[in-house]
């Protein structure tokens, strides 16, 4: 069939033949997977027939079926026999979990990120950890769960936040997200419940779905969640656990209020639920205010296992995290570690112990404590501050806007314009909610002065679509 006849033939995806490079076949997988990554086609989205694909781009079939073939193996697309070419459901939140560094044409408000341009001072400490006369043991297998003095650092680290532990109830994690696959692996089984908020962590939402976890949706107010309505769901069904970030979640930017959190603490403990504390985002109430109360693990230590990466208060490259768990947990804990990681990063954990040790970590917290109030700052001077809800300090911010039908295409229509922005559908537990907002991040930007470009720019792009 001649190519003119497809011109304005319906096709769920019409990628530019002018752009495609030979190889065509790896041209085009990689276009694929840049459409599908960026969100331009939907999770469940039939792909055209590969016949009817050839004949619009004017080139042989068999150059159609090695793309997607390529693309399947990537885990982008799967095939179903007599029907077709499908977008995989897994990917809905893939952009949600991963950073990607975007072109400089476009302002990232997209990933929460850490101000990465304060990284300067943690190269000063890893130069100073590759000097130390033990830096070869920190290349082997040993301290599978972090050495001696880096988790005595933590211990110490942790203080902060008002989190007493010690040697034997705490373990260093290769990040967050791998402390709560970590507590996932370790204390569920497929097919159990876990209650989490109605708007809650992609990540964590992505990773007990893979794992085969039935995730209960919770409402929440401006305070958290609801205990009325945890009480209620743990009546109707068993729930086994629950995951929250009560000092900041993500991506609401909600604080559960003390007397909130010691309402929730009573409920689970009912209930008789795990607690997987996620307490990334502690640092930012460093600053005096005598507001937000402590973790929920000091309520419920026998119940809870607390979370604390360094990623966002000291740098995102370390991935680094503290694990606190109750006696009850530790073997479980320790044996899925290694059964997942072998051992984590000791080089990784002893740049972060070198910044504690040293102070360093201290200082560059502090620095980050006040781009983000500046960033609040910049926030509240464009878009209305009686709107802001959650913590003031928040790395990003919950904007409500009107519902939209179709969440791609809007994030499609930001992009056009210069921005790469989340839609709140990415972080929904459970059925849609009536509301829509966008999660707004206050640090992927270069700089503070592209964070205002871009923040004035969402508003105008939010004014001229209506919305």
């Amino acid at each position: 069939m001649p190519v003119n006849s497809f011109v304005d033939y319906p096709m769920s995806w019409k990628p530019e033949k002018d752009l495609l490079r030979r190889p065509i076949y790896q041209s085009l997988a990689a276009k694929l997977e840049e459409d599908i990554m960026n969100g331009f086609l939907s999770p469940d989205t039939q792909l055209p027939p590969q016949r009817e694909l050839a004949d619009y781009l004017d080139i042989n079939f068999t150059t159609v079926t090695k793309a997607y073939k390529i693309a399947e193996q990537r885990g982008l697309v799967y095939a179903v026999t007599g029907r077709g070419t499908f977008v995989s459901p897994t990917l809905k939140g893939v952009d949600a979990v991963s950073a990607k560094e975007v072109p400089r044409n476009i302002i990232d408000l997209a990933p929460v990120s850490s101000f990465e341009h304060t990284n300067s001072r943690i190269v000063e400490c890893a130069k100073k950890t590759l000097d130390k006369r033990y830096a070869e043991q920190l290349m082997n297998y040993y301290n599978p769960y972090g050495m001696p003095h880096q988790i005595q650092a933590g211990i110490y680290w942790l203080k902060q936040f008002g989190i007493d532990t010690d040697p034997a109830h705490t373990i260093i994690s290769s990040g967050a997200q791998n402390g709560i696959a970590i507590s996932l692996f370790g204390l569920f089984e497929p097919g159990d419940r876990i209650a989490v908020e109605s708007f809650s962590y992609s990540n964590f939402l992505e990773l007990a779905k893979r794992y085969g976890i039935r995730l209960v949706s919770i409402e929440c107010d401006h305070m958290g969640m609801l205990p009325g309505e945890l009480d209620a769901a743990c009546k109707k069904s068993r729930i086994k656990g629950i995951f929250l970030m009560p000092s900041c979640s993500n991506p609401t930017s909600v604080v559960t209020t003390p007397r909130r959190r010691s309402a929730l603490a009573a409920v689970i403990e009912h209930h008789n639920m795990i607690v997987i504390e996620d307490d990334a985002y502690a640092f930012i109430s460093l600053d005096g205010d005598t507001r937000f109360g402590n973790p929920l693990q000091t309520l419920i230590p026998e119940r809870t296992v607390y979370i604390a990466s360094v990623s966002k208060p000291i740098c995102s490259g370390l991935r680094t995290a503290y694990m606190v768990f109750p006696d009850r947990f530790k073997t479980k804990i320790e044996s899925a570690s290694t059964d997942l990681n072998i051992k984590t990063s000791s080089l990784d954990a002893d740049v972060v112990t070198e910044a504690i040790l040293s102070g360093a970590a201290y200082d560059i917290m502090k620095v980050k404590l006040k781009l983000a109030k500046q960033a609040n700052a910049i926030y509240s001077d464009i878009f209305d501050p009686l709107a802001c809800i959650g913590h003031p300090n928040s790395l990003f911010r919950w904007l409500p806007i009107k519902p939209v039908k179709d969440f791609h295409e809007l994030e499609h229509q930001m992009l056009e314009r210069g921005l790469k922005i989340f839609h709140s559908a990415r972080f929904l537990a459970g059925p849609s909610q009536p509301e829509q907002y966008l999660r707004v991040s206050l640090t992927a930007a270069r700089d503070l002065k592209e964070l205002r470009r871009g923040l004035t720019l969402l508003r105008d792009t939010l004014k001229e679509l209506g919305l």
